[in-house]
């Protein structure tokens, strides 16, 4: 990754951390009742976990089968109800747990590989993301028309590095979050599509090609006779589908050029609130704000540069920015099946 990917990526987590900040201040009048919401499961009823919506036997295959120990709360914030679990293996202390939150899209903005551009599609029919770095982290949106927001989001990790996990394992916090999502959605009655098992999970790092070889999430961002024209000599992709946040970097001689991302349903308000709070964090940047279905509500599509100022990124007219961004949006939101703009 580049200093300057680097650096914004220091200022989406300076802006992250202060809505951090500003929602545990906003929890704590609940803290007490959260407490007191607090219960564990073990053995037959661990599928009483979650308000029943906890994947039992996902969580199980993690472990290897070993008997498990499950413990939750459910707390209330700005008016809904959110649910909080971790499973365990009983009597290893220092092995890792399995997290999972459910999260109603109205009351939280994303967290986790909900808001990761570096995040993979967990595919197989879903809107979500999966992270392999560091800690594995799945996140999958349900269409659910009679809940706030219109749909749920489903958010699982291990606390575990990554390479300290099998393959299966791995795929194990996706299926977590694919199948918990499943359950969930049936205990709210959602009409909405769902997805199958995932049967893998991706782990490929940045792709850097030349553009006119792009096929993920830089694929027709572009004709050849504007990557030509802007002296472009590779892009920076990820596997395209429908993760919640996908980026595609442009370059030039070896230097990012601008980057581009979109963010769907509770990625996008976060981000929203975010550049709406925090306005002078990300210098030269053009956003639009773009009308999807169900819970993926809002595209939010931006392009950066890399020392861009008021007037928009370095090397870049503002024709070239509305193309690029034309470019991007279409094909990011045709993928997660928003209506053609």
């Amino acid at each position: 990754m580049s200093d300057d990917e680097r650096s914004r990526g220091t200022a989406h987590t300076v802006r992250t951390k202060a809505l951090a900040s500003a929602l545990a201040v906003a929890a704590v009048g609940g803290a007490i009742w959260y407490g007191l919401g607090r219960g564990t499961a073990s053995g037959d009823d661990l599928g009483d976990s979650c308000r029943g919506s906890l994947a039992v036997e996902e969580a199980r295959t993690f472990f290897g089968g070993a008997d498990l120990e499950a413990r939750g709360h459910t707390g209330e914030w700005v008016g809904y109800d959110t649910e909080w679990c971790s499973v365990t293996a009983r009597g290893q202390d220092s092995g890792p747990t399995l997290r999972l939150q459910i999260r109603p899209v109205a009351a939280h903005r994303a967290s986790g590989a909900a808001e990761e551009a570096s995040a993979a599609p967990i595919g197989s029919g879903w809107n979500g993301s999966f992270v392999g770095r560091s800690r594995p982290e799945a996140a999958v949106l349900v269409d659910c028309e009679g809940l706030p927001g219109k749909g749920l989001l489903v958010l699982t990790e291990a606390t575990a590095r990554s390479e300290d996990l099998t393959r299966e394992q791995l795929l194990q916090v996706a299926r977590l979050a694919t199948e918990t999502a499943r359950t969930t959605a049936g205990r709210f009655h959602c009409g909405g599509a769902l997805g199958t098992r995932p049967s893998g999970v991706d782990l490929s790092e940045w792709r850097e090609v030349p553009s006119a070889r792009a096929t993920g999430t830089c694929r027709n961002v572009m004709t050849a006779a504007t990557a030509t024209r802007l002296r472009l000599t590779t892009v920076s992709e990820k596997p395209a589908g429908r993760a919640l946040t996908e980026a595609c970097t442009l370059n030039r001689g070896g230097k990012p050029l601008a980057q581009l991302t979109a963010s769907y349903g509770p990625s996008a308000e976060q981000e929203m609130y975010l550049d709406g709070r925090y306005p002078g964090s990300v210098k030269g940047a053009t956003m639009r704000a773009l009308t999807c279905k169900g819970a993926l509500g809002t595209a939010y599509v931006k392009l950066v540069g890399p020392s861009g100022g008021e007037d928009g990124p370095r090397d870049l007219t503002p024709a070239d920015v509305q193309e690029l961004l034309d470019g991007f949006a279409k094909t990011s939101t045709t993928r997660h099946g928003c209506p053609v703009s």
